[in-house]
């Protein structure tokens, strides 16, 4: 195990309440009556990427005005009015990242593990983020980066996961993901990389068959996971423990991965 890749939203903190808060102020400054309240939001995130979710949306909703031919231009100045919004609720620290994340980060870091993030998100939103928690110079303790503009395709494609695997120069069965979604898991597991997953309110009934354990959040001292996890008590996940779950799933005839508290159910594309 020589890399750990992070997802962003969702993943790295739990954005999706700021991303839609955004987008709705985003509607109400452009004089739109649309509004996403959570139950339609969850389901519009199985659309990955916000450009792209405000297409889908608006083509449900009005097809014709959707598909003319200003469309893109249109999307293109509301998801910048979004990002602006958005910037400004995460800007300082006021969105903090979920348990266990930077502490794991350090770890890795220190003991010679790299790091990586792999998100769809646009490098606008990421760096607001990002920025906020570790400074202007964030990108240093990263050793590579993948978001939304360094592929064309979406997750749950694997376009993303195989960018950043070039950049590290390493095979997928050298490092270990962290997602939050299906989409994630899928894009993850098809690049060949063993997935960590932990949901949000927003994805906690999504599937996550495969997935090499599924956890409420990653843990620290002073917010314990407390479960039992691939047979072994566990109230944080740290690099020794991640290290022989990735021994175990990388040896011939080792136990599978699997989820904590899920259902078994066939991953599956969504349909629209």
């Amino acid at each position: 195990m020589q890399a750990l890749i992070f997802d962003v939203d969702g993943t790295l903190a739990d954005t999706e309440t700021a991303h839609r808060d955004a987008f709705n102020a985003a509607f109400s400054e452009a004089r739109l009556d649309w509004f996403w309240d959570e139950p339609l939001y969850a389901r519009l995130l199985k659309v990955a990427g916000g450009k792209e979710r405000l297409l889908h949306y608006w083509h449900t909703i009005e097809r014709e005005e959707a598909e003319g031919p200003n469309a893109r231009e249109c999307v293109m100045a509301l998801h910048a009015l979004k990002t602006a919004h958005y910037a400004g609720r995460v800007r300082d620290g006021g969105l903090p990242l979920r348990p266990g994340i930077a502490r794991l980060i350090d770890e890795a870091r220190a003991h010679g593990v790299r790091v990586a993030i792999a998100t769809t998100t646009t490098p606008a939103n990421l760096d607001a983020l990002l920025q906020s928690h570790f400074g202007a110079a964030w990108r240093t303790r990263f050793a590579a980066i993948g978001d939304g503009g360094t592929t064309a395709t979406k997750k749950p494609a694997p376009d993303v996961y195989f960018h950043v695997l070039d950049q590290l120069e390493l095979p997928a069965s050298a490092c270990v993901a962290f997602e939050d979604s299906a989409n994630g898991l899928l894009a993850a597991r098809a690049a060949g990389i063993p997935t960590v997953v932990t949901p949000t309110r927003y994805t906690a009934a999504d599937p996550f068959d495969g997935a090499l354990a599924v956890l409420p959040h990653l843990g620290d001292p002073h917010v314990p996971i407390d479960r039992t996890v691939r047979g072994e008590a566990l109230s944080w996940l740290d690099l020794a423990t991640l290290r022989r779950w990735h021994r175990d799933v990388a040896t011939p005839g080792g136990s599978q991965p699997f989820s904590v508290g899920n259902p078994v159910r066939s991953p599956a594309r969504p349909s629209w």
